[in-house]
């Protein structure tokens, strides 16, 4: 016996020293890059048997909030891949390691400067190419030479502007981009004469520059017609891919799409600005690779040190240039065949000599936020660009002081530690008993079930107790972007902020009403739905499965399949409307009120579903010999409906209403994919997306904290007085 103990561990701990190191890459590479980026990581893992590395993508939002959750917690990959912009807020959090720290001084320089962004001079990301920048792409067939000024933008969009079959709509656009979004049209605002922010980061937006920007692209839509009334990232994408753009301004991350589709396209400078004679400039940079600041182990720090040098290295950066064109970070591979006789990289070189590098200060955030919400404030109509951007300064100046803000504690937070060690010590003599027992269990002649049980105890503490106490206990901090890691309880500021705040309260009368439409067309819908199928409806399995569908397919599907379908122009929705109905195309995402609605009718579409099955449910338990009385009694369908149905389908569907309600005021992702993050202009908001939005995009979590307890004080008031009332009810 001892014999086969010793055998066991000996092999164990073969297994242990043999087993390879594990390795962490999250990226948000496009599936072109990503393709080669696996290929390269499969390469690397040869040459070191002793290394494995898993790789993991992720949107760019969600990889930043990923990120900080994870590093904040001591965890999360040793590798970060993202945009360059993301380093200035992850250094002030103190998130990400400074590269100075651990590679010579020598290594930067075999780089492009681009490609090695310093914030406060130090450098926190070392890029595998640079670029990342706007330009204008054109296709071919269509168009043999570029524009070279924005007369002449003007003058060949009207010509490629066409309406082909005569139907009365463009079929085909001579300019399509992204231009909702301020990073899309952010390249004129210094053509047009100033940058929009100072390289400290103090934004400049209240300026003519912006104004006369505001106005170019409103020309470009309303007057000279040559953009789509509406036009988000993936629709500019599908017309030029489909021949129904002529022009397009897009990234070079885009190249391997349209060379996958088999476009013949080139690229050019963005037009130069006729007005002023100034080029538009786009901001350069790079996305790259930055390192976990919690890697403490010194062999997994070299390790990584070693993955990041092969994934910079020349032969990776080739491969990347050979596969998906991008420019390599490199210098010593700019004089390579590979770059040199790639024609769209020398034309690409060229378009950056006017570009201006991408701001890594974290306040450029808050400036991107304002600026996007008062410019799509102004595509609306409701401000003039004057107006807009006047707003878009005072917004940009109130979110960074928001910001950057360090509250410090009050006499309150000293109450608040004292209740909150009362409530423990009350917590821990309540309980002692039980905990007593439980420990004794443990030692006793069934620990085997109580070890059963630990696993479920710590899974319950881990995802629903630590981070419900958690969340309260940083709503009363000022954890924020600058005290990410040390933050301190300060009181009951955010929660004064936040009740005193008319926003707050407009957004939560807006949630009532998205809770309460939403609901009610639920279970209005559900019910009538299973009246029908278990009463009329032949072959029932058959209609419960088919009605089931929208609940069952994800909600981020199903959010950005009707988001394509609100479409102003290419929208199923309108061309039904326009073609059954000859009623004229609603502006579905670009009015605040059609936004909303749009958001509602997807929700009813994806929650009528789960009330059906429950009113399903609860009919089958309804006694067939009511109905055949009613039937002797001349009841008509709705006097059966009435007083058969509904009064004995309520015990059932009251309960499931009570959790729509909860789950409907919760409901972050259809407003957020739906709308775009609230377009236009932040007023499709509800509270929820309100708090994610505090958050995740300007980095105010306590006060985010505060207001989603307070959103959780709400529901539990409801549940309550619901359940009492619903119980008098009952006992009556």
């Amino acid at each position: 016996m001892k014999s086969l103990l010793l055998f066991i561990i000996l092999c164990t701990g073969f297994v242990s020293e043999a087993a390879p190191m594990r390795l962490q890459l999250w990226h948000q590479m496009i599936y072109g890059h990503r393709v080669v980026l696996s290929e390269a990581l499969r390469n690397f893992e040869k040459e070191n048997p002793d290394l494995v590395v898993q790789e993991t993508y992720r949107e760019t939002e969600e990889l930043r909030s990923s990120y900080q959750a994870a590093a904040m917690g001591g965890s999360g990959p040793e590798l970060i891949y993202g945009p360059s912009d993301q380093i200035g807020p992850f250094a002030s959090m103190k998130i990400i390691r400074p590269w100075d720290e651990v590679l010579e001084k020598e290594f930067f320089g075999q780089f492009d400067p681009l490609a090695t962004p310093k914030y406060q001079d130090v450098h926190y990301m070392i890029g595998g190419s640079v670029g990342n920048n706007l330009m204008l792409l054109y296709n071919k067939k269509l168009l043999k030479n570029p524009p070279k000024t924005t007369d002449e933008l003007i003058a060949i969009g009207k010509q490629m502007t066409q309406d082909t079959d005569g139907d009365g709509k463009i079929d085909r656009y001579g300019l399509v981009f992204n231009y909702t979004e301020p990073f899309f049209f952010a390249p004129f605002i210094p053509a047009f004469g100033a940058p929009f922010m100072t390289e400290d980061g103090k934004p400049q937006l209240n300026t003519p520059a912006l104004q006369k920007t505001f106005e170019f692209i409103l020309e470009l839509r309303d007057k000279h017609k040559i953009i789509p009334k509406e036009c988000d990232y993936e629709t500019a994408n599908a017309l030029f891919k489909q021949d129904k753009a002529a022009m397009l301004i897009n990234g070079d991350w885009s190249w391997g799409d349209y060379k996958g589709a088999g476009m013949d396209f080139g690229i050019a400078r963005i037009p130069l600005v006729s007005s002023t004679q100034k080029w538009p400039q786009p901001l350069v940079g790079t996305a790259g690779y930055s390192l976990n600041v919690n890697i403490q182990d010194p062999e997994r720090l070299a390790a990584t040190i070693k993955l990041l040098k092969y994934l910079t290295s020349p032969q990776v950066q080739k491969l990347f240039t050979e596969r998906v064109g991008v420019l390599p970070s490199n210098l010593a591979l700019r004089d390579d065949p590979a770059v040199k006789n790639n024609a769209l990289l020398q034309v690409s070189s060229y378009i950056m000599e006017v570009g201006t590098p991408m701001p890594v200060v974290p306040e450029v955030r808050g400036v991107w936020d304002s600026l996007r919400v008062q410019y799509q404030k102004v595509l609306a109509g409701s401000l003039t660009p004057a107006e807009g951007t006047r707003e878009a300064q005072v917004m940009a100046e109130a979110q960074i002081r928001d910001m950057n803000e360090v509250i410090q504690p009050d006499a309150s937070a000293f109450v608040i530690q004292g209740l909150a060690l009362i409530l423990f010590l009350w917590v821990l003599w309540v309980s002692r008993t039980s905990l007593v027992n439980f420990i004794k269990g443990l030692q006793g002649p069934q620990r085997f079930v109580y070890f059963m049980m630990l696993p479920a105890f710590i899974g319950i503490f881990a995802v629903i107790i630590y981070p419900f106490f958690y969340n309260i206990a940083i709503s009363f901090s000022n954890f924020n972007l600058l005290t990410f890691q040390s933050w301190q309880i300060v009181g009951f500021q955010h929660y004064i902020t936040a009740i005193t705040d008319p926003r707050f309260w407009s957004l939560f009368v807006k949630t009532i009403i998205w809770t309460v439409v939403n609901v009610f067309f639920h279970v209005t819908i559900g019910i009538f739905l299973a009246v029908i199928i278990n009463q009329v409806m032949p072959a029932k399995g058959f209609w419960r499965t088919l009605f089931i569908i929208p609940w069952a397919v994800p909600q981020y599907i199903t959010a950005l399949t009707w988001r394509g379908m609100f479409n102003q122009e290419y929208g199923p929705i309108n061309q039904f409307l326009q073609q059954f109905l000859h009623l004229s195309p609603v502006q579905w995402l670009s009015q605040p009120f059609t936004a909303f609605t749009a958001c509602i009718i997807t929700n009813v579409w994806l929650g009528f579903p789960f009330m059906m099955i429950v009113a399903l449910g609860g009919l089958q338990a309804i006694p067939h010999s009511l109905y055949e009385a009613a039937y002797l009694d001349k009841a008509n369908a709705w006097q059966r409906f009435r007083h058969i149905t509904l009064p004995l389908l309520m015990p059932v569907m009251i309960p499931a209403a009570l959790l729509g309600c909860i789950w409907t005021f919760n409901n972050l992702n259809i407003v957020w994919l739906v709308s775009n993050a609230g377009e236009p202009g932040d007023q499709t908001h509800i509270l929820v997306s309100y708090v994610y939005k505090a958050a995740f995009n300007l980095y105010r979590y306590g006060y985010a904290a505060a207001v989603s307890v307070i959103i959780f004080l709400i529901l539990v008031a409801f549940s309550i007085s619901s359940l009492v009332a619903q119980y008098r009810k009952e006992t009556r």
